[in-house]
């Protein structure tokens, strides 16, 4: 593939990704996303106004033919070793913000854990850190 990106988008592409594996992106997962790029010091020098833009080029890689393999790809290529962990998180953030993962998110954390190369103890980490933020009674 010849198309390469910026460690942003392809942040951008993973969130984007994990919220559409289900068939269905929610408000919830567009709005997390959002407050993401707004408030994460990872996008302090991203252009909030090109999110939809980035999120809509995502969409478009993803309904391809292997659309999930060649973002995957992209990413792998493009994004910085030290951003691997940070783009699992993302992944997670997401995935949590109905308070419910779905089979093929789990599955997709799974595929994305596996293309970073990401061991199991730091990804359950993420994870538990995920759930500990969003408990309630």
């Amino acid at each position: 593939m010849s198309k390469t990106i910026g460690h942003h988008q392809a942040l951008i592409y993973i969130m984007v990704t994990m919220a559409g594996v289900d068939r269905a992106i929610r408000d919830s997962e567009l709005q997390r996303i959002g407050r993401i790029v707004q408030t994460l010091p990872v996008f302090s020098d991203f252009d909030p106004e090109r999110l939809v833009h980035v999120a809509q080029e995502c969409g478009e890689i993803v309904g391809a033919e292997g659309g999930l393999d060649a973002v995957l790809g992209l990413v792998k290529t493009d994004l910085p070793h030290a951003l691997y962990e940070c783009a699992y998180a993302l992944a997670v953030e997401v995935a949590v913000v109905d308070y419910h993962v779905e089979r093929t998110e789990i599955r997709f954390l799974a595929m994305l854990r596996d293309t970073l190369g990401l061991d199991k103890l730091t990804t359950a980490a993420i994870e538990r850190g995920a759930q500990a933020r969003l408990a309630r009674l």
